[in-house]
């Protein structure tokens, strides 16, 4: 996929919703070189994917052998609203003193006033250090089926082909 297409998928006002979130599914391989597809938080910086973690996590000794990543963030309750973003990049890790600022940033997307500070004392008291993982989408598509942007193959599926 070449940088303009790439540019369009991530910047059509759908997709920048959903990169608007908090949650992803992260795909990876595991040490043991089966895939894995675990649930976590992100934070868009608005031109890669941060996910915060623990430096003796799973993912971040994976990723730190094979840093190839998928992810895909979804929201909609029903088929007729359903919207999804697929992202497929490569991930960089750093380890950083005490807690991500992306990682409070994106609890500030869904919290706030006591419990906002609630939550930054315990991170704050449980992490002496994490791990960054900044993921650098190099392919990505966004799909809304309620409004008819669809995968191919089902498209085509649709219109008899």
């Amino acid at each position: 996929m070449d940088t303009q297409q790439l540019a369009d998928e991530l910047n059509h006002p759908g997709a920048q919703m959903l990169l608007g979130g908090s949650m992803a599914r992260l795909a990876y391989n595991g040490h043991d070189g089966f895939p894995r597809v675990i649930p976590v938080g992100f934070y868009w910086t608005g031109d890669r994917i941060v996910v915060s973690t623990a430096p003796t996590s799973p993912k971040a000794r994976a990723l730190a052998v094979r840093p190839q990543v998928a992810l895909t963030i979804d929201g909609g309750s029903s088929p007729e609203n359903a919207k999804a973003l697929l992202v497929r990049g490569l991930a960089t890790l750093e380890t950083v003193d005490g807690v991500t600022e992306e990682y409070l940033a994106s609890a500030r997307n869904s919290m706030s006033g006591e419990e906002l500070a609630e939550f930054e004392r315990a991170v704050h008291s449980t992490y002496p250090e994490m791990v960054r993982i900044s993921i650098t989408p190099l392919w990505a598509r966004f799909y809304d089926f309620g409004a008819g942007r669809l995968p191919g193959f089902l498209a085509d599926l649709m219109n008899g082909g």
